[in-house]
């Protein structure tokens, strides 16, 4: 018998019954269309927080780099209870940069909760994660959101949604999906749109009802590994569904790994999923979500077999990387200034973390030491990385990000996503000369109000920087998603950024005076009395080439007295750059050099006859 605890009762329940009592779902959607807000409010309608609790927004949200940006870049496991059953929710992002993400946490759900957005409607990324969901034959609820924002049409992303399923090849089984409509931030879901209620528990009752209780096989133990986590105490610690058997504390197990390898382990510890915690237990059954410690050497893909009769499940298959960008040691005449770890032992032992959960992502060697090629699926995901390396005390220096490029048949072929633009009607035919200037063809234009959604085909190099130009060209009206489509032929060259930087001639101080008298030479990255050093790329030409400029010059002092001959220095305020801005921005011959306090652009190059020697 097993004991189960409700809010305020404890039940005891045969195996039968307590799995009939668990339901894993996973919630997927486009990004910023509500995940993270409707999983807040389902777990304080379950009561997970006391009601003296402030716990805040967002609550899943949970390192900086997520709230800043307000956007979720891992998945996160929570647990509440509703009616006598046991909800495992699995809150995804969005981001298809964060594709490796949603493909692994799919496997441990048996429905998903489809959100979008009642005036967008099914977006591109909709498409990307809904379609990981159908493959894998999982039933969708769809959840229609924010049906209180103005001019929203619940009824036609209704249909759209259903049209959405059956070009992507539903099943009948899923395409007769359930639907409620609400609004998550108001904290209230209903059967129909017009009917406003006070609660979430249409959503609940409808993902107990539709959503199947976990198939259990009977059998030996068998549970693939699809997250891990780590904890200073214990180690290394593996996630993921039970798929058949039980498993109990102590027990000895066979861990399969993906090339067939198979050692011998012991589970320590056992731990289901509570609210945002975990709880011990003493044994776990088919079904439920659970976390095992103890078990050394896995990776995610990883199957925790039988200790007698191993028999592995079918590992995790994730979708190839895109892009690649080279990370190297910090060698400006800056370095250590910051950082605690700049050495390439500590870069490398670094990604060599990262790489175990980071699934999505590739490391390969380079001739040089200090070098490494790092593959992932986007600049955004990249970023997030490199940030996150930033904040933990690493200096590191980024070289330009590339697409990669493949042979198909012996033609040369490189990726293809597909753009869509959300941007004010009037600024519609700029967004089109900047998307076809870099190869991109136009698929579709739809009105929506007073905006336009605009489709496009784009070869992945297309849209590394384009967003700043979007932003700039609709004064930041302009919302751009993209996702993967394939590989195709070679579209031709690209013509990159067409104005050429100032580069600092001198080590020293950024003096206002000078900055002041090269205001007409372009655009400034540095601020007044900021340390520079030769070769830093401290500006923008207003032309197409390079030039070296000295701002450490002071002005001129002489003897004589004058009453107001001196103009004030007028200095127009820099540019300053974020993390992904920067790494758009500069050419081949550049490097983006990341240090905890600063991110700051120079050339590879420091000293101008090394960069007409070996002109890249």
């Amino acid at each position: 018998m097993f004991e189960y605890q409700d809010n305020k009762r404890t039940f005891a329940l045969s195996k039968k019954e307590y799995m009939s009592s668990i339901r894993n779902i996973a919630i997927i959607a486009h990004v910023d269309h509500g995940k993270t807000t409707l999983v807040d409010k389902i777990m304080y309608h379950c009561q997970l927080f006391r009601d003296n609790e402030n716990t805040g927004d967002l609550i899943l949200d949970n390192n900086d780099l997520e709230r800043e940006r307000g956007i979720t870049i891992t998945s996160k496991n929570v647990s509440v209870t509703y009616k006598g059953t046991k909800i495992n929710i699995i809150d995804t992002p969005g981001h298809a940069d964060f594709g490796g993400e949603v493909e692994r946490v799919l496997n441990m759900a048996d429905g998903v909760c489809l959100l979008v957005d009642a005036f967008e409607g099914p977006m591109p990324q909709t498409r990307f994660v809904l379609q990981k969901a159908i493959d894998l034959g999982l039933k969708p609820c769809v959840v229609i959101n924010k049906v209180d924002k103005e001019n929203c049409t619940p009824e036609e992303v209704h249909e759209k949604v259903f049209d959405l399923m059956f070009e992507l090849g539903a099943t009948e089984a899923q395409l007769d999906f359930p639907a409620v409509y609400g609004s998550a931030k108001n904290n209230w879901m209903s059967d129909h749109w017009e009917n406003v209620t006070d609660n979430v528990e249409a959503l609940l009752d409808m993902v107990i009802e539709n959503v199947p209780a976990p198939k259990v096989s009977e059998g030996t133990p068998q549970m693939l590994i699809t997250s891990l986590d780590f904890s200073a105490f214990t180690g290394r610690i593996a996630i993921g569904r039970l798929e058949r058997g039980e498993l109990k504390e102590g027990m000895p197990i066979s861990l399969v790994k993906r090339d067939g390898t198979i050692t011998k382990s012991r589970i320590k510890e056992l731990h289901t999923f509570e609210g945002l915690g975990r709880k011990k237990v003493e044994s776990v059954i088919a079904g439920d979500i659970c976390a095992i410690i103890g078990v050394e050497g896995f990776e995610i893909g990883d199957t925790i077999a039988d200790f007698e009769n191993p028999e592995a499940l079918q590992t995790i298959s994730i979708d190839e990387p895109t892009m690649s960008m080279l990370f190297t040691i910090n060698d400006s005449p800056f370095f250590g200034k910051e950082g605690k770890f700049v050495t390439s032992r500590h870069i490398r032992e670094r990604l060599e973390k990262e790489l175990e959960k980071n699934l999505a992502m590739r490391m390969a060697e380079t001739d040089s030491a200090d070098k490494f090629m790092v593959f992932g699926r986007g600049v955004l995901h990249l970023s997030v990385l490199i940030e996150t390396m930033r904040r933990e005390g690493y200096e590191l220096q980024i070289g330009q990000p590339q697409v990669i490029i493949k042979e198909v048949d012996g033609v040369k072929c490189e990726p293809i996503e597909e753009l869509t633009i959300d941007l004010p009607e009037s600024l519609s035919g700029r967004a089109v000369e900047f998307v076809t200037l870099r190869k991109g063809e136009m698929l579709s234009m739809e009105t929506k109000g007073e905006r336009m959604i605009v489709k496009f085909n784009i070869p992945s190099r297309g849209i590394i920087g384009l967003r700043n130009q979007l932003l700039t060209a609709t004064a930041g009206e302009a919302i751009m998603a993209h996702r993967f489509i394939g590989y195709e032929p070679y579209k031709g060259e690209i013509s990159g950024r067409n104005k050429g930087s100032l580069i600092s001639m001198e080590k020293g101080k950024a003096i206002p005076y000078s900055l002041d008298k090269l205001q007409d030479r372009g655009k400034f990255f540095v601020e007044p009395n900021a340390e520079i050093y030769e070769g830093q790329v401290i500006g923008e030409n207003s032309r197409g080439d390079d030039m070296c400029v000295n701002v450490t010059k002071e002005k001129k002092q002489s003897n004589v007295r004058s009453s107001g001959n001196d103009e004030k220095a007028r200095i127009i305020p820099p540019i300053i750059f974020s993390l992904e801005e920067a790494l758009e921005y500069i050419q081949k011959d550049e490097y983006v050099e990341c240090t905890p306090k600063s991110i700051r652009l120079r050339k590879i190059y420091l000293t101008e006859t090394e960069r007409k020697r070996f002109k890249i």
